[in-house]
């Protein structure tokens, strides 16, 4: 006993020094402090200290909401990067095909296109370092092409020729990288234009800014803004977004939590005027369209500037605060909920610590018929609002709800797809024959335009789709490809189109298959439009 005596007190008098000599506090928010010392010194097995405390960190943030997290320094890089709007590296566009790296189009004015490397190059190697055929992950390959500006990379580059392949050696001197947010920005026709935007990061607003003038030169005057699978980013963001469809002064969205005061956000335009305050104005949204997405398509709905079509969007309404910590690791901690200008609550419901039920949330509305069948929606009277023009009824109780909805399309989806797609043949179905086809295909077509409408994919092209798949392990069931036949068909297109031209090109040829798209470029050409959104 006395021993056991002898060693608390020498314990305690460890903690006393930990502290700073300060006089031991023994209540509630102490206990984790007094737990890790006690373990550091007393535990039978050595302790990994560093790994003990992030351990710890990520159990209390797990009990709270779904979304505060925990990340390492060096997670914290790469998920500040791709908002940060650019990174150092060698600006290259590329995929993996059969463990090579083959690059689908260099980043114009780029360090790769100043050195020579073109569209369809494999890079077999980085700095004496092999990366092709070691099944080397993508994650550690793009460390060894990232480094920091003005810095040098020799990659070694295998290059089709008329059938063979010349090996050249390259080095390139690392640049700053912009990171795209809008994926493709072109006129569907004489009136109406797409934007495609893919998140909503620090140069998001400027790259809208840019391709509505674009568009306007070219003569839009109405608009279809493509929000689906946009998982969201910077609020600043999204309120610079807004702030060129609607009026200056109008409130965007508002912030608010225990311990976080109410914090309200109004248009204010990068010009004198809104880009676009006038016209008519579609914004597409599906259940993948989260956060920043939700404030851009709430302020919008909630002003009756344009209507939401597609489906009930993911309802992450939660407001994360990065606390940085000293090793570069950090905390998002969610202290607050994104309000739309109505009031609305963009958060779906959940329960603390229970992030598995809160991720299967979409599946739920799978299985319980909401992508598929409208009256399966279900909305909340008591949740009901009106729009703030129009007088419009609006629903809140998580994520927004189109103004026109539009089902999940899975007639097209079978197994055989499935299966196919997992084994990535379409991709390198489509770098072989882009390899053999480049030439012929820009002579042919000219632009994407007529690319868009005039490539076919022939049934010969299929079959040796179908080959390859079987070659990798996936059994020919002819029934089940007729019926994917037309997805086959799109994807394949559009990732010739891409290779060959640009990336909007993809989301041209997607669009054609697209049921939102399709439903959105109806309504924005049709009476139905004023009729649901009667003009000023």
């Amino acid at each position: 006993m006395k021993k056991i005596l002898i060693l608390l007190a020498t314990c305690l008098i460890g903690l006393t020094s930990v502290w700073g000599r300060q006089e031991m506090n023994l209540a509630e928010n102490n206990k984790l402090r007094i737990a890790e010392a006690a373990i550091m010194q007393l535990y039978v097995d050595s302790i990994n200290e560093s790994k003990l405390v992030e351990d710890a960190i990520v159990a209390m943030l797990t009990s709270l909401d779904p979304h505060s997290q925990y990340s390492n320094a060096e997670e914290t890089k790469e998920l500040n990067e791709p908002l940060a709007g650019n990174f150092s590296g060698v600006g290259i566009t590329f995929n993996m095909n059969n463990d090579t790296l083959y690059v689908i189009q260099t980043v114009a004015g780029g360090p790769s296109e100043r050195v020579g490397i073109l569209a369809g190059d494999r890079i077999i190697s980085v700095n004496d370092t092999v990366i092709a055929g070691v099944k080397m992950k993508n994650t550690d390959i793009m460390k060894r092409l990232r480094g920091p500006k003005g810095t040098k990379v020799d990659v070694k580059v295998l290059r089709p020729n008329k059938g063979l392949a010349d090996t050249i050696d390259f080095r390139i001197t690392r640049a700053d990288i912009p990171i795209y947010s809008v994926d493709a920005a072109y006129m569907v026709d004489d009136q109406t234009g797409y934007i495609r935007l893919n998140k909503f990061a620090a140069d998001t607003a400027d790259e809208v800014a840019k391709a509505l003038k674009s568009l306007k030169k070219k003569g839009m005057d109405r608009l279809i803004l493509d929000l689906t699978d946009n998982g969201g980013g910077y609020l600043n963001a999204a309120v610079d977004v807004v702030s060129e469809f609607i009026q200056p002064g109008l409130m965007t969205v508002y912030t608010e939590g225990m311990n976080s005061p109410r914090m309200d956000n109004f248009a204010s335009p990068s010009g004198s005027k809104p880009l676009f305050d006038e016209g008519r104005l579609v914004v597409m949204a599906n259940q993948y369209s989260a956060s920043a997405s939700e404030i851009t398509a709430g302020a919008i709905q909630d002003w009756d500037r344009g209507l939401v079509v597609g489906r009930r969007t993911f309802g992450k309404g939660l407001v994360q605060r990065p606390i940085p910590l000293p090793d570069g690791s950090m905390i998002r901690l969610t202290v607050a909920h994104y309000y739309t200008p109505t009031g609305r609550d963009i958060q779906k419901p959940y329960e603390k610590g229970n992030a598995k039920a809160y991720r299967g949330d979409i599946l739920d509305r799978y299985y319980s018929g909401e992508l598929m069948h409208a009256d399966s929606i279900h909305y909340v009277d008591s949740l009901r609002v009106e729009s703030l023009r129009l007088n419009r009824p609006i629903y809140g109780g998580g994520g927004i709800y189109p103004d026109k909805f539009v089902p999940l399309d899975t007639t097209q989806f079978t197994n055989y797809y499935r299966d196919v797609m997992a084994k990535g043949v379409l991709n390198s179905f489509a770098i072989r024959y882009v390899d053999n086809n480049r030439k012929e295909i820009q002579k042919t077509y000219g632009n994407d335009d007529n690319y868009t409408r005039s490539f076919v994919v022939t049934p010969e092209m299929l079959k040796e789709v179908y080959d390859m798949a079987e070659k990798e392990g996936v059994a020919y069931n002819p029934e089940e490809a007729e019926i994917s036949s037309p997805l086959f068909s799109m994807i394949i297109k559009g990732l010739i189109g891409r290779d060959v031209f640009d990336n909007s090109t993809y989301y041209k040829v997607y669009n054609t298959h697209d049921p939102i798209f399709q439903e959105a470029y109806r309504l924005i050409n049709s009476e139905e439009y004023e009729m649901l959104l009667p003009p000023q």
